[in-house]
């Protein structure tokens, strides 16, 4: 009885809430008209479209899109007569217009009682979109210039999006439009500065297509890899990078560095020499190799690398080169690469006379050789600690074993202070 109670009530009050509802509509429409009030205009339509009831209402759909139309149009007029207006709003109003064209053709193509599709409005909207798309592409790339990636993701998402949709199928955007590639690219670099894994893959499919970014697109796409903790395709991602593109700085380094954390020495020496084979003389090829030989324990190798590219250092400030460090006798933008070479030399002389020394049963017998290794080490790691004096953890503990074994009193006795203090600091 209360269920028929409430049955009865709902449809007494049927009538009202439908002629409140119209009275609702006319007066946005009027609003629309009038081209005054349109945000107001747009609330109230917004509002009825809340309720589940409306939403299959095309008047409703209808007066909200002409609301949003008319404030794009409007502020579309203002930029182009350079009068006052925010630029952030009108891009805001082209991906709202969008967004409510969209959902309105959904509502506007459902199938007739008899199962015929007849949208109403769908082409008329498709040819005026079409010709204003252009600006959901400039409005991210607006909000890539003020830093506010989330809100210039949506702007390239929908930009995309509309490959897709029903809506715009006969302009063909998936082979027509090449401005795509580019859109998905600019939307996987917002994902990857908003550390959103799920954003930057969404649409790699249409990014790598982007033959002009391919090269950072395999960047940003390792680094989300990398974030999501997918090692294999972390790795594997760089492996591309790096073949095709084996001079751009990003992939080489990492490569190396993710084949040597897996143990992978083999295939670390595999990518540097095919880096070498590319750049000869590029010196971060040259530093990678030499330490890999080091970390792999062939140091007469190892120092063939580096005294050739210190003594070809040599040779060109000999015949006076530009940008010397006068303190150090190094040029300024080399030295930390040129640093590198001096400490690998030193510690594979180092770790040459360690290894002797280890060996009790022939240490006494080794005792000369191991004092020459010493004395050969000093020089290349005294150079690294001038370069690189901040860097106490490469050369202190050396120099102490070394300054120790070669009776150096006056240098132990420096070093040992420093160690010392280092020890305390901790």
């Amino acid at each position: 009885m209360k269920q028929l109670l409430i049955l009865f009530l709902s449809l007494l009050f049927l009538p009202l809430t439908l002629q409140a509802q119209r009275k609702e509509i006319t007066a946005a429409q009027d609003l629309v008209k009038s081209g005054k009030n349109l945000e107001t205009a747009q609330a109230n339509m917004e509002k009825l479209l809340k309720d589940s009831a409306n939403r299959t209402n095309l008047k409703i759909w209808e007066t909200l899109y002409e609301a949003v139309r008319k404030q794009y149009e409007q502020g579309n007029e203002k930029l182009y007569l350079k009068q006052t207006y925010d630029t952030a709003k009108f891009f805001r109003s082209v991906n709202t217009l969008f967004s409510v064209a969209i959902a309105m053709d959904s509502v506007d193509a459902r199938p007739d009682r008899r199962g015929r599709v007849r949208p109403q409005f769908r082409d008329h909207h498709a040819d005026y979109l079409n010709a204003i798309r252009g600006n959901l592409f400039f409005g991210g790339a607006y909000f890539i210039r003020k830093q506010q990636y989330p809100e210039a993701y949506t702007f390239f998402n929908r930009y995309i999006d509309c490959v897709r949709q029903p809506l715009f199928r006969r302009f063909d955007y998936a082979r027509q439009d090449h401005r795509v590639p580019q859109a998905a690219y600019w939307a996987v670099f917002c994902g990857y500065k908003m550390k959103d894994t799920k954003a930057s893959l969404h649409h790699t499919y249409w990014a790598l297509q982007d033959t002009a970014h391919q090269a950072y697109m395999l960047q940003y796409l390792a680094e989300t890899y990398r974030l999501d903790n997918d090692s294999v395709r972390y790795l594997q991602t760089l492996a591309e990078g790096f073949h095709r593109y084996p001079l751009f700085p990003f992939f080489f380094p990492r490569l190396v560095e993710g084949y040597v954390r897996t143990d992978s020495m083999q295939q670390a020496m595999a990518v540097t020499e095919e880096a070498l084979k590319i750049a000869p003389a590029k010196r971060e090829f040259l530093f990678t190799k030499s330490t890999l030989l080091l970390n792999m324990g062939k140091y007469r190798e190892c120092i063939t690398i580096c005294d050739s590219v210190i003594d070809k250092d040599a040779v060109r400030f000999t015949v006076g080169k530009d940008s010397v460090d006068h303190k150090n006798g190094v040029a300024d933008n080399d030295s930390v690469v040129l640093a590198g070479f001096y400490l690998n030399a030193g510690l594979a002389y180092y770790n040459m006379a360690v290894n002797l020394d280890k060996n009790y049963q022939s240490q006494r017998r080794n005792r000369t050789k191991i004092l020459q290794y010493y004395e050969r080490a000093l020089p290349y790691l005294e150079k690294y600690r001038k370069l690189r004096p901040g860097d106490r953890k490469q050369w202190a503990f050396p120099l102490y074993t070394i300054y120790l074994n070669l009776n150096k009193g006056k240098e132990f006795d420096e070093i040992n202070k420093i160690i010392s203090a280092s020890a305390e600091h901790k």
